[in-house]
């Protein structure tokens, strides 16, 4: 009978994890809704503005970009690494660390740094790297002001001549059950070619260039807002996918544990039938 109690135990304790997983499935659905919403506004107008910039510049002689376009000899890298602040989300943090990883490994010989947006990120990473700041606070109200206050951190940190190189490495939200990583190159900007001019009959006010390096700042900040907005779009489907595999285990295993459960059951009451029938015969004779 122990027996049957420690299943009864383990069974009841099965239950109540699917209870929990099945909550954090739906809270991490509604969550997800909402900010897929999000990501899939803004997409459009990062595009807009990009591809702006683009003709803009491809009307431009020169170096366009002024401090932002400067390209140095790399030696130092600062790479953004995005993850989240809580766990049960599957290999979503997992996975951005492995990409920073690969990332160092690449700049092998270089001084890389790492400023770390998300708790897990920046667990994991300062035990072997140098994190330099942790900003795992700006998914508390994920805003694109909070946003640029950490862009402008990191632009000045490249125009001041600290790094040569930064990187942003996210979770990039394809769909709820599929998240890819991507490795961006923040700064500095990468040389803008192709894209057609922008018809020789419009007047600028103020000058091209002006506008340009109005929009670089502009175009940065947004950038890295949609990274940061990827990614939480991402967490979000990564645990409610994450969620929904461990119920549907947790079910499985339930389920197990019942069959052995009732064939225990069965198999202790026919050993007292048989032990009472064994009795009743010994009694006779």
């Amino acid at each position: 009978m122990a027996n049957l109690k420690e299943i009864r135990n383990r069974i009841g304790s099965i239950s109540s994890t699917m209870q929990i997983t099945s909550a954090m499935k739906m809270v991490s659905a509604a969550k997800l809704k909402k900010a897929q919403d999000a990501i899939t506004a803004m997409r459009p107008y990062a595009e807009k503005l990009t591809e702006l910039l683009q003709n803009l510049s491809a009307t431009l002689d020169g170096n366009s970009g002024g401090a932002y376009a400067e390209q140095r000899e790399v030696n130092k890298v600062l790479i953004i690494a995005v993850t989240s602040n809580r766990g049960l989300c599957g290999a979503f943090n997992s996975n951005v660390i492995k990409g920073v990883k690969n990332r160092i490994e690449f700049y092998s010989g270089k001084t890389v740094d790492i400023f770390a947006i998300g708790k897990k990120g920046n667990d994991v990473l300062r035990k072997t790297n140098t994190v330099i700041e942790n900003r795992s606070s700006i998914f508390d109200d994920l805003t694109f002001d909070n946003v640029s206050d950490v862009a402008e951190i990191v632009m000045k940190k490249f125009v001041d001549g600290e790094y040569d190189k930064i990187e942003v490495v996210y979770n990039h939200f394809k769909n709820a059950a599929t998240q890819i990583v991507k490795t961006e190159q923040f700064l500095p900007l990468e040389p803008i070619t192709g894209g057609e001019a922008i018809a020789s009959d419009y007047l600028f006010e103020p000058s091209k260039e002006d506008i340009v390096l109005t929009l670089i700042p502009k175009s940065l900040k947004t950038q890295l807002y949609k990274s940061i907005r990827d990614s939480f779009a991402s967490e979000h489907g990564a645990r409610m996918t994450a969620m929904h595999k461990a119920t549907d285990n947790a079910t499985e295993l339930r389920n197990q544990l019942k069959l052995t459960y009732n064939k225990a059951r069965q198999a202790a009451i026919t050993g007292e039938i048989l032990e009472i029938v064994g009795g009743a015969e010994a009694l006779n004779s």
